[in-house]
């Protein structure tokens, strides 16, 4: 069974026991979350929302809070002396998918 989700202004198609990397939420290490906007829930028995599914939800695991590589954002205009050099580590949150309640 599988199902997309809505988190983070993102769609994720998560499976039971997958780890996904998503936007930084609000939850320590090693707590529950809930996602409930649930658009989606394949396998046998198909439910599609309209938007959102009623009823359903995913339920996940926190297990690691970060921030990724860090790039580098350079603007640059020709011939006028001008420069900025920026630099950007985007945080994230790393999930384990519990169960898909649907």
């Amino acid at each position: 069974m599988y199902a997309i989700i809505e988190t983070g202004g993102k769609q994720i198609r998560v499976e039971e026991g997958q780890a996904i990397f998503i936007e930084k939420l609000n939850a320590g290490e090693g707590e529950t979350v809930t996602f409930e906007k649930v658009l989606f829930v394949g396998g046998e028995d198909v439910k599609v929302g309209s938007p959102l599914v009623e009823g359903a939800t995913v339920t996940a695991k926190v297990e690691k809070q970060g921030r990724q590589k860090k790039i580098i954002v350079f603007k640059y205009k020709a011939k006028k002396n001008q420069r900025k050099k920026q630099g950007h580590r985007q945080p994230f949150t790393k999930v384990v998918i519990e169960k898909i309640n649907a």
